[in-house]
C-alpha cells in the first residue's frame, strides 16, 4: 500500500511494473472478500464512483490520505529493517527544502480551510490562517486553483484535480465557487462547510453545511467561538 500522494503515484505503478501485477490508484475505500480486495475510486472528476476488484497477487494500492480512520489494536507488531543496495540512477538531488516549522501539509491535516477568489486579495487570507490557528495545530489552510494561478499562494496549498485530493475530517471552503476541478479534491470529506456571499453556488449543492453570507463577517466569529471550544 501507498499513500496517493505525488511520491506515492510516481511509485506504485513502477512497483507493480515491477512484480507485474495490476495496479489501482487513489482509493478512497477497499475491503477484503476472500482472496480479492475489492476498491472504490472516484472516476470523472468525482462525478462517479468506481468499484473494481483485484486479484492479482500481491495487490498494489494507493489511498487517499485520511480516508480511513486510525483504529488502534492490541496486538504488537514487529519493524524489520531492510538493507537496500542498488546502483546510483541519473537523477541527482542537489537540495531538500524542508517546510517552515509548525506549517501542516494540506494533505495530512484533519482540518482544511480553503480559500477562494471572494477573499478579494492576498492579505485577507490572514482570516484563513487566524481560523486554522483557532483549531491548535490541526487545521491547515488551502486554496482554489484561481487564487494559485493568481499567485496569493503556493501551488503546494491548492486544492482540487490540479492539485492535491484531501480528506479530512473537516472541510471548510471559504469564497469558493465551487468549480467541478475543485469538488474532485475534496468531496470525499467527511464534513463539508461552505462560506459563500452567493446562495447558487455550486459549493453548496456538496456541502454538508452551508452559510450564506459575508465571509469577513462569518468567519472572524466563526474563529472567536472555535478559540472557545479549544480553551
Amino acid at each position: 500500500m501507498f499513500a496517493a500522494s505525488a511520491t506515492g503515484k510516481d511509485l506504485a505503478p513502477r512497483v507493480a511494473a515491477k512484480l507485474g501485477v495490476a495496479v489501482a490508484g487513489d482509493l478512497t475505500d477497499l475491503k477484503a472478500e476472500g482472496d480479492v480486495v475489492v476498491v472504490t475510486r472516484p472516476v470523472y472528476a468525482g462525478k462517479a464512483l468506481l468499484k473494481v476488484k483485484v486479484v492479482s497477487q500481491p495487490a498494489v494500492l494507493s489511498l487517499r490520505p485520511n480516508v480511513f480512520t486510525p483504529v488502534e489494536r492490541p496486538k504488537a507488531a514487529t519493524t524489520e529493517t531492510v538493507a537496500v543496495n542498488v546502483a546510483p540512477g541519473r537523477v541527482t538531488v542537489r537540495e531538500i527544502k524542508a517546510a517552515p516549522a509548525g506549517t501542516l501539509d494540506v494533505a495530512e491535516a484533519q482540518v482544511i480551510i480553503s480559500g477562494g477568489r471572494g477573499l478579494k486579495e492576498p492579505a485577507n487570507f490572514k482570516v484563513l490562517e487566524e481560523l486554522a490557528q483557532a483549531f491548535g495545530g490541526r487545521a491547515a489552510v488551502g486554496a482554489s486553483r484561481a487564487v494559485v494561478d493568481a499567485g496569493w499562494r503556493a501551488h503546494a496549498d491548492q486544492v482540487g484535480q490540479t492539485g492535491k485530493t484531501v480528506s479530512p475530517s473537516l472541510y471548510i471552503a471559504v469564497g469558493i465557487s465551487g468549480a467541478i476541478q475543485h469538488l474532485a479534491g475534496m468531496r470525499t470529506s467527511k464534513v463539508i462547510v461552505a462560506i459563500n456571499k452567493d446562495k447558487d453556488a455550486p459549493i453548496f449543492k456538496v456541502a454538508d453545511y452551508g452559510v450564506v453570507g459575508d465571509l469577513f463577517e462569518i468567519v472572524p466569529k466563526l474563529t472567536e467561538e472555535i478559540r472557545k471550544l479549544h480553551g
